[in-house]
C-alpha cells in the first residue's frame, strides 16, 4: 500500500473530482438560464460519502462515545460523484428550472468546498513529507 492510497487520501482525490464535476455542471445550468425546457444537473457526492461512512460504522458495532475518538477499520471504497438532472421542477413558464441566484449560491459554496479539500490535500503530503524527509 502506497503513502497516497490512505482512504482519507482517496475520499479527498474524489471530493476535488466532484466539486469539479459540479463546477462544469454549474456552469452548464448557468450558460442554459433562457433554453426552453433545459432541466439543471447537480453533482452528489458528499451525501453518499456519509451514507457509506454511516453504514461502516453501523456494521462494526462499535461503540464511539467522544466524536474525537479514531475511527477503525473504514477500509471500504470510496463512493464515485453522480450527475444527477431535476426533471421534477419548473421555475419559468418554459419549462426551464435553472434559478440564476440559486445557481451563484451553489457555486460559490462549491469554490469553497474546492478550497477546503485542496488545502486538507496539501496538509496530508506535507505530513507525509515531513515523516520521510525528517524534517
Amino acid at each position: 500500500m502506497g503513502l497516497l492510497n490512505t482512504l482519507s487520501f482517496r475520499r479527498l482525490q474524489k471530493g476535488i473530482d466532484a466539486a469539479n464535476m459540479r463546477q462544469n455542471a454549474l456552469a452548464n445550468n448557468v450558460a442554459n438560464v433562457d433554453t426552453p425546457n433545459f432541466k439543471r444537473s447537480d453533482v452528489s457526492f458528499e451525501s453518499f460519502l456519509r451514507e457509506q461512512e454511516r453504514g461502516l460504522q453501523s456494521k462494526l458495532g462499535a461503540k464511539v462515545t467522544d466524536p474525537r475518538h479514531i475511527q477503525f477499520g473504514l477500509t471500504g471504497n470510496v463512493p464515485s460523484p453522480v450527475i444527477r438532472t431535476d426533471k421534477s421542477t419548473s421555475m419559468n413558464n418554459n419549462g426551464n428550472n435553472v434559478d440564476i441566484d440559486r445557481e451563484m449560491a451553489l457555486s460559490a459554496e462549491n469554490q469553497l468546498r474546492y478550497s477546503s479539500y485542496v488545502q486538507l490535500l496539501n496538509s496530508q503530503i506535507s505530513m507525509m513529507r515531513t515523516a520521510t524527509e525528517g524534517r
